[in-house]
């Protein structure tokens, strides 16, 4: 719960109070005091009278109504002090800075149970514990330096992590980047980084409201609410762009230790960070960065133009954007010619252009000029420029300022001599500009910007898959564990993933039998082990009855072996999809190259089921192997809207099959004409050991019911997933809409 309390309280008080600007409860009333808060700021000290000019009572049984409290006392006093402040003063928002709660031990966490059931009791807000406060335009409630610029259009910066915060806010100011607030969540016992943003989506004004948000996240609690909000923000013209750390085994170890809070799988969050449209950092340089691009005109093409006075820098940026999939084209032809007559003997124009270290603010200008209204080909332009400390670079930053108010075209400005110029750096960035300092940094914040995908459209693609038949099939297993090839095949011919041929038998004849109608080469596979390349359990090419017949009985030897599959051998290049559930998040589907290739290269994109099919060009297109897919080398392609469908289909029946844990189709075969599945495995649990797993399908509040008329002119139910947290609104909506069989209208309800 946020209220107008926290956000702009006319009162504040600072319980724990000091005169000591080194102790947390000293440095938050200064940066109060410096800040320029213009209510009513009160203290609270039991030895002093005044605190840094401040009135001080002795306790909180003293003060008068207050909107907002910030603690720094021990953890111990917080629930009484909570109680006393919520039950008699009014109090309606708290930000509790002190540690030793339940990132520490059990004791711990029981205060912050006690805390919250106060303050949910009182509705009132509750920031931290274990956090560095809260900052906005309004009041600066932090014990922390530095102070960023402040503005409504600033960025609206989230973190798990109050150094973090800090750091970044750190990084962020030598770049001239400014915010508009700072949330420094902590152990988000009420409040973590997803409220936030369901609040800034919720009561978003385009008019007022920053465009522009930064998260460091450390645990994703609820990712449901994560992928709706910062979607619908993005929808609405925001930029958001997060860490996600603790993706490394050892890293969720750290983050678990750090906050008390469990980290999640990598592939999840990179599958949910592409399906809201989030730029995802992996540093606090690249956050910052990336937000500093966020401020600019927004790019147009993917075509820079680099103007220089120094040769290496534009060899660096140019490797990086080329490695991000940007393009430094090569400038040649008579305009360029005519460019490079007006510079000094010896400039290069044929991109990066190098002015060489003696060129003027007059050549940056022209050459500004040219790619701007001469160069159709350059949609941007990228300018270095430092100095060793010869001459001063007033005059150069001068005309940046004013072709970056001009141009149409973004300009980009590297100014790395952040020390040698750093008066004429300060006086850019005084103008409201920011600075690139690190090119190559800037080239890794632009491709991953330019790379992100867009939103998802919140949609199931229900075109050729059985619903009802799925839920027979589901129901029909018999046991835990592996599903045995007949429910596999069964299960992909519901889903409308096309198969190869096959045929599963303990006997031997009808084994023969099958290969010589389908015609040999053959695969045979055993059936009944889990790696059957580890136990020899995989023989292709099988050329003759003879020999399938010997590889039979071997086969059926192997231990656990209960009978063996026959397929047509097949050709084509071998890809692989498959898909993990992941706890809060539901499915994580993966595609990329089949066969060894899955393990070795470890080249795989992600995708948060279901998936459209534009999620799913954007996984195969984001996949370093992707030049494989298209053909390469003579190699003809394999047909990519076959692939890009299966994904889709499989996506599809893992929303209605939940209780599959995870499943390989690997490989699948794929030629220019059509993809195939040839292997599937589905480690499968019953329903009743995973019911909890319905609760976390997204867009889903509620399900219902419309008209499906299948070939037979029979009704049978399909479902459309839509999240909501007003049920009953989507209720009348949805139903209106798609009226039931019977002309009724019915709503089924899912337990979360």
């Amino acid at each position: 719960m946020i209220t107008t309390q926290l956000l702009r309280p006319e009162s504040i008080v600072v319980v724990g109070a000091s005169n000591n600007v080194h102790k947390p409860g000293g440095a938050i009333l200064k940066n109060l005091i410096n800040g320029g808060y213009q209510g009513e700021l009160r203290a609270v000290n039991p030895k002093e009278k005044e605190v840094q000019g401040v009135p001080a009572f002795a306790d909180v049984k003293d003060l008068p109504d207050t909107d907002l409290a910030v603690l720094a006392v021990p953890a111990g006093l917080c629930p009484d002090i909570v109680e006393t402040l919520a039950g008699t003063k009014q109090t309606r928002a708290f930000i509790i800075l002190s540690a030793g709660f339940g990132e520490e031990t059990h004791e711990g966490a029981l205060l912050e149970e006690r805390i919250l059931e106060t303050v949910n009791k009182y509705g009132a807000s509750l920031i931290g514990p274990n956090c560095i406060g809260l900052m906005n335009t309004w009041h600066h409630s932090v014990f922390s330096q530095p102070i960023p610029n402040l503005n409504l259009k600033g960025v609206d910066l989230i973190s798990s992590s109050g150094a973090t915060a800090v750091f970044i806010l750190e990084s962020a100011v030598t770049k001239g980047l400014q915010f508009n607030s700072v949330w420094s969540v902590g152990n988000a016992k009420q409040i973590g980084v997803e409220d936030v943003l369901q609040f800034m989506d919720e009561n978003f004004d385009p008019e007022k409201d920053s465009h522009l948000k930064l998260l460091y996240i450390e645990s994703i609690q609820n990712p449901d609410r994560l992928l709706f909000h910062a979607s619908s923000l993005i929808r609405k013209g925001c930029k958001i762009a997060a860490i996600k750390a603790g993706s490394s085994e050892s890293g969720s170890r750290a983050a678990s230790s750090h906050t008390g809070a469990i980290a999640s799988s990598d592939s999840a969050v990179e599958a949910l960070f592409r399906k809201a449209g989030i730029v995802r950092c992996f540093s606090r340089e690249e956050l910052t960065t990336v937000g500093c691009v966020f401020t600019l005109p927004e790019l147009k093409g993917k075509n820079f133009a680099i103007i220089t006075h120094a040769g290496g820098p534009g060899v660096m940026l140019t490797d990086a954007l080329s490695k991000g999939g940007l393009n430094v084209p090569k400038l040649e032809g008579e305009v360029a010619e005519e460019l490079k007559a007006q510079l000094f003997p010896g400039a290069a124009v044929g991109n990066p252009i190098d002015i060489l270290a003696t060129g003027t603010p007059e050549h940056l200008r022209l050459c500004i000029d040219y790619c701007e209204e001469k160069l159709d080909n350059i949609d941007a332009m990228m300018a270095i420029f430092g100095t060793p400390g010869l001459v001063t670079m007033f005059e150069m930053y001068d005309v940046l300022h004013e072709k970056m108010q001009t141009c149409k075209k973004p300009i980009f400005p590297i100014l790395p001599s952040i020390n040698t110029a750093g008066a004429e750096v300060s006086a850019f960035l005084a103008k409201g500009h920011v600075n690139f300092a690190d090119e190559v940094t800037l080239g890794t914040a632009l491709s991953r910007i330019v790379n992100a995908p867009k939103p998802a459209v919140p949609e199931i693609e229900l075109f050729g898959v059985d619903v009802p038949r799925i839920r027979r099939i589901i129901d029909s297993i018999p046991e835990d564990g592996y599903i045995a090839p007949n429910y596999v095949q069964a299960l992909l011919h519901a889903a409308g993933i096309p198969l190869v041929d096959e045929f599963v038998s303990d006997n031997k004849e009808e084994i023969v039998a099958f290969a010589r109608r389908c015609g040999f080469p053959v695969v045979a596979k055993v059936v009944g082990p889990v790696h059957k390349s580890d136990v020899g359990g995989v023989v292709l090419n099988i050329k003759s009855e003879q020999h399938l017949a010997l590889e039979f009985d071997r086969m059926m030897q192997i231990p656990d072996a209960r009978a063996i599959m026959v397929q047509p051998m097949l050709k084509g290049t071998e890809l692989f999809v498959g898909a993990k559930y992941e706890e809060k998040f539901g499915h994580v589907v993966l595609c990329g190259l089949g066969g060894i290739f899955v393990e070795v290269l470890k080249d795989v994109s992600s995708g948060l089921a279901p998936l459209s099919y534009e999620e799913a060009y954007s996984m195969i297109h984001s996949l370093r192997a992707y030049k494989i897919i298209q053909g390469t080398r003579g190699q003809k392609g394999v047909n990519e809207d076959k692939f890009a469908e299966i994904i889709v289909r499989l996506s599809t029946l893992l929303r209605f099959a939940t209780e599959i844990k995870e499943m390989d189709i690997n490989p699948l075969l794929a030629t220019e004409k059509a993809v195939v599945a040839v292997d599937a495995a589905y480690p499968n649990r019953k329903i009743g050991l995973f019911f909890h797993s319905l609760r976390h399908i997204y867009y889903l509040s509620a399900v219902i019911l419309p008209t499906f008329g299948n070939s037979n002119g029979r009704i049978e139910n399909t479902y459309i997933y839509e999240e909501s947290s007003h049920i009953f609104n989507l209720f009348n909506r949805l139903s209106d809409r798609l009226p039931c069989a019977n002309g009724g209208r019915a709503l089924l309800f899912q337990k979360s």
